[in-house]
């Protein structure tokens, strides 16, 4: 390399470097043991917060496998009471996830998150020993609330360790949990249900009594080894937590931290706040219908029980590769919104051909196309609301709000796939195309609206002569400060 082309890079590399706003210079880190002290940090959270949701999931899902299990003629279920008991936990897990955010900035996640995992994991033991429908019913609503603070309690965190273009990955990795549990769910309902009869109980209620149980095991041990904030973070040494709180700062442009009511209000008069949610409803209603109702949909395909179980499996299995590659891609890039665009069409073009033959090889086909369509779009939604929210805990009420609010598609989930539908369900199949339609339209809104704004805020600090200098001045505006990019 010459020398000019030499100078050129290092003006180069001194232009993308972070900028320190405290010290007026430009902030170098050693991409050595940048890497090293992040996969320290991987290894400590990300497998044992990806098991939380993994057990989270499981349980809120494993109705699927008890229906197949005999669930509904135990129960004595008629009509539409299945779909209710279904649909229910949505109501309170949707309202009570701002809240727990709230909660979870206020008392430390070592605390707070396993609390609620001993709480759950209770609900979902004693749902093992209901006898009729109100029973259950009752189950599945303390299930909603007590399960809602996980999921966006964990994003939050993540958002709190890792640097913006960091995430997709991370949450790709933490969601994956999910495709899992769906493989798990269905292999352990299958074994699991050879237990009918023992001690008189059938074989789901088996199902909810042994999940229930782990959950509560794992959530003593979380409060034992779930780690808080880098500030605290045990596992690092002094050196490290400095190195860590550094470059978040960097990255997050120095914002706000502390807690104030007006980030609260901030979150929520902000527009975009609503159109991650409908974004985020368009991926949701598709996700928790496959859930939900892919053993029976399996099941509809020509596989019967303990087959239908297991047939269920191998979507879940191509799901979560396609999540881990594309987050990984993702924050390789540093591109968000067009994997969700080609996500929702991936995940239509498996619908259609759910819809279009009565083909039992053409269906299976079609239902793990979805699955390669919806689980990577959620990972890669999430990071793109924590990426463009700026300022600690406006974006710990967005996305409690997004996963709160989105998670109300669970109702719409729950009621489309109507026994009177069976097999070949048209109205479930083509309400799924009708929502990821919207998710496709609403992220094309979105990407447009940030390139806008972007150019918008270049413009003001090219003409006020804002520079990087001068980020202490617009630290409490949050993303609307004018030296905030949005990602697109």
């Amino acid at each position: 390399m010459s020398s000019i082309e030499a100078e050129k890079q290092k003006e180069l590399q001194l232009e993308n470097a972070p900028y320190d706003g405290d010290s007026g210079e430009y902030v170098h880190f050693d991409e050595k043991e940048d890497a090293r002290i992040l996969r320290k940090i991987d290894w400590q959270l990300l497998p044992f917060v990806s098991l939380l949701y993994l057990l989270s999931f499981m349980d809120r899902s494993n109705i699927g496998n008890a229906k197949i299990a005999g669930l509904v003629p135990d129960l004595k279920l008629k009509g539409l009471e299945y779909n209710i008991c279904a649909a229910i936990f949505f109501i309170t897990y949707s309202l009570a996830e701002v809240p727990s955010n709230v909660a979870l900035k206020l008392v430390k996640p070592s605390i707070w998150i396993p609390s609620i995992m001993v709480a759950w994991g209770i609900v979902m033991t004693l749902m093992g020993l209901v006898k009729d429908f109100k029973g259950l019913l009752i189950a599945r609503l303390f299930l909603g609330l007590t399960e809602a603070g996980l999921f966006p309690g964990v994003n939050f965190i993540i958002s709190l360790w890792y640097r913006r273009k960091e995430q997709a990955f991370r949450t790709a990795i933490f969601f994956s949990a999910a495709t899992l549990a769906g493989c798990f769910g269905g292999l352990l309902a299958a074994a699991i249900a050879k237990m009918d009869g023992i001690a008189g109980l059938n074989g789901w209620a088996w199902i909810f009594i042994l999940e229930g149980i782990l959950t509560v095991i794992v959530a003593i041990i979380a409060y034992f080894t779930m780690h808080d904030y880098p500030q605290t973070a045990r596992f690092l040494t002094e050196a490290e937590r400095r190195h860590v709180v550094e470059r978040l700062r960097v990255d997050h442009g120095d914002l706000a931290t502390h807690v104030d009511k007006r980030f609260f209000w901030q979150a929520i008069l902000d527009y975009k706040s609503y159109l991650y949610v409908i974004m985020y409803m368009g991926i949701l209603i598709p996700l928790y219908a496959f859930s939900l109702f892919l053993p029976t949909i399996v099941n509809g395909l020509g596989y019967a029980g303990t087959h239908a179980q297991l047939m269920s499996v191998p979507p879940y299995v191509g799901g979560c590769i396609a999540t881990v590659l594309i987050g990984w891609y993702s924050d390789k890039i540093h591109v968000r919104g067009p994997f969700i665009l080609g996500s929702s069409v991936t995940a239509i073009v498996g619908y259609v051909l759910l819809l279009s033959s009565p083909k039992p090889g053409v269906g299976y086909t079609g239902a793990m196309i979805v699955a390669l369509g919806i689980f990577p779009s959620i990972p890669v939604s999430i990071s793109w609301v924590g990426n463009n929210v700026g300022g600690d805990l406006k974006k710990g009420v967005v996305m409690a709000m997004v996963i709160g609010i989105g998670n109300l598609g669970g109702i719409c989930s729950s009621f489309v796939y109507l026994p009177k539908d069976s097999p070949r369900y048209f109205t479930g199949h083509g309400v799924m195309i009708g929502s990821l339609a919207v998710t496709f339209v609403t992220a094309s809104i979105m990407i447009i609206n940030f390139k806008r704004l972007n150019k918008q805020k270049e413009a003001i600090c090219m003409r006020d002569n804002i520079g990087e200098e001068r980020r202490a001045e617009f630290r409490d505006m949050g993303d609307a400060s004018p030296l905030y990019r949005y990602t697109f």
